[in-house]
């Protein structure tokens, strides 16, 4: 039988499709990924092996054409897929985040056909895992007022500038790189570039010693002089701006998914917790204080969840998200924070050692209302959306 949900005041009924994406995506991540997360996590194992079978089952191309290589699915599979990945892995899911969200998505959106063709199918199979490059150092939730530039020389862009906090930087084959190609012209005068590892110029910075995400590695992009082919322009010159926000509420569903199965997993981890853990003579999941705790977080993790949904089905409906986007992802990201710091709380003083799952969880936790936009950014915009911009942008 169908699943049937509430969503936004309508049944919302998964398909036997779906249901069995999400059971599929269960299967390989509790068997797969789950056993390795902690290792990779305090080793900083980047988990390439585990990404080559999420390819080969389909699941770095869900949005992508089968033409292309992809699984032509729709976003609430990738949803339930992703919330899957996340719930034993928070380094992998984000990378299986902006691989499929952003990267995919903007090529399928602004790419040629021959970038289709060279880069989508091997994206789609793992072979090659694309990140993208917008921030830096003084331009992060601003891009706007990114200062690396790219010149035109002949059948060339010569970038120069630096990158920062780049998930995949120092281990993805293929960028998506913004940068400046008119400095007078304001957020019109920024180009996306598709850049490859092996190009000349090019080169990564410091691996940063992050609090969270640890198998996930972030470091700046350096380009000095990059020679970068005309041809691997991805959209239109001065279409940079364009390509970075289209690709936002794919990028900000993505995180949400994750978020929400971050908070599912440290819900479950905090109940077996409760259940098992004996004082006073009886377990601690009969103490009505921790009982209405875990009650809170059930139901902060359930309406995360129907957010996700609402957003996701919205977005198959080819109905404007934006909205309900920034939403799932404001709200998921600050229940995941909320439900992981409960979680470690029930598990007293085991949860704050590397003992227990939970640990990991809450640092992987804390970087989720930070990137794909602030907290306070998703809160700009869903004021916006409800009352209008303050004021027109000039450029």
């Amino acid at each position: 039988m169908a699943e049937t949900r509430i969503q936004g005041g309508i049944k919302m009924q998964l398909t036997k499709e779906q249901i069995m994406i999400r059971k599929t995506a269960r299967e390989f991540a509790r068997k797969d990924l789950a056993p390795l997360a902690a290792e990779r996590d305090q080793n900083h194992d980047y988990p390439a092996e585990s990404l080559k079978k999420m390819g080969e089952l389909g699941l770095l191309g869900m949005l992508v054409p089968e033409e292309y290589g992809g699984e032509g699915l729709d976003t609430v599979s990738y949803v339930l897929a992703m919330t899957e990945v996340a719930y034993a892995c928070a380094s992998t899911a984000v990378i299986m985040s902006v691989h499929n969200s952003i990267c995919c998505g903007s090529l399928l959106r602004f790419g040629t056909q021959q970038q289709r063709e060279k880069f989508l199918k091997p994206m789609t199979a793992g072979e090659i895992i694309c990140s993208f490059a917008l921030s830096e150092p003084e331009a992060g939730s601003d891009p706007a007022s990114l200062q690396t530039t790219a010149e035109k020389d002949g059948d060339f862009y010569v970038l120069n500038g630096t990158k920062r906090w780049i998930t995949g930087g120092a281990t993805s084959g293929l960028f998506i790189v913004l940068a400046r190609t008119d400095p007078e012209a304001g957020h019109r005068g920024i180009s996306a570039f598709l850049v490859t590892r092996d190009m000349e110029g090019f080169s990564t910075g410091r691996l940063e010693d992050k609090m969270g995400q640890c198998a996930s590695d972030t470091t700046d992009l350096l380009f000095n002089n990059c020679r970068v082919p005309a041809d691997h322009l991805l959209g239109n010159e001065g279409e940079g701006f364009i390509v970075a926000m289209s690709g936002l509420d794919d990028g900000r569903i993505g995180i949400a998914a994750l978020s929400l199965g971050l908070g599912q997993a440290a819900l479950d981890q905090a109940a077996d917790y409760a259940r098992q853990r004996v004082q006073f003579g009886k377990p601690i999941s009969e103490n009505q204080g921790l009982r209405w705790m875990i009650a809170d977080m059930a139901t902060d993790v359930e309406a995360a969840r129907q957010l996700v949904l609402n957003a996701a089905s919205k977005k198959d409906q080819e109905e404007r998200c934006t909205k309900e986007v920034s939403m799932a992802k404001l709200y998921a990201s600050e229940m995941s924070n909320r439900v992981t710091g409960q979680a470690l709380q029930i598990h007293g003083g085991y949860g704050y050692t590397k003992e227990f799952p939970v640990e990991r969880l809450y640092r992987d936790a804390r970087v989720l209302t930070i990137y794909e936009g602030t907290s306070q950014i998703q809160k700009m915009v869903i004021a916006n959306e409800m009352l209008g911009g303050k004021k027109k942008r000039k450029n």
